[in-house]
């Protein structure tokens, strides 16, 4: 498996494995990104600003997507919990899908495991990696408690009304400088 950085040519592809991911959750009975999110004009966006990635397969296929933002990131503004570190050195994931062609063959494990690890041996200025996901995936926050992530409060309303995200945050190996 290896990672790269999306490109305009890309575009179609990220939208199709989203919305794929929006139909594994919604098979699942889990209401993540029913509504508008993530929609077209984000990907367009994470696109153009270089912040989002392809996952691909080692014969090269292209099994998933995920974004990168730099802070700050505003959704968790009225974050309902205490960071482990008051930083602005941060990143935050969002927007992980591995299409369900390539479901459980562990993409989604390895994906964290190298972002985690590409963030830890090359920017030497992040201190902190934030992440979200739904009160009802199960399956995310096992992943990413997996990875070592602490669960560090809640979000409410940010991605839609009346909807509650729990909140994880994992300090790098440079959080300490």
């Amino acid at each position: 498996m290896h990672i790269e950085k999306a490109q305009l040519k890309d575009y179609e592809r990220i939208v199709e494995i989203l919305k794929d991911g929006r139909n594994q959750l919604a098979e699942r009975g889990i209401d993540q990104w029913q509504g508008d999110y993530p929609n077209p004009q984000h990907v367009k966006e994470d696109v153009e600003n270089g912040f989002a990635y392809l996952v691909h397969s080692d014969d090269d296929e292209t099994v998933g997507t995920f974004t990168i933002l730099p802070s700050p990131d505003h959704a968790y503004d009225n974050l309902d919990g205490e960071w482990l570190m008051e930083t602005e050195d941060y990143l935050t994931i969002h927007r992980v899908a591995i299409h369900s062609d390539h479901a459980g063959q562990g993409y989604a494990s390895k994906l964290f495991q190298e972002v985690i690890s590409y963030i830890n041996n090359n920017r030497t200025d992040i201190k902190s990696i934030r992440i979200d996901t739904h009160e009802d995936n199960k399956a995310m926050q096992h992943l990413i408690t997996k990875s070592d992530f602490t669960r560090v409060g809640t979000l409410h309303g940010v991605y839609r009304p009346e909807e509650t995200s729990y909140v994880y945050e994992m300090l790098t190996k440079h959080s300490d400088k």
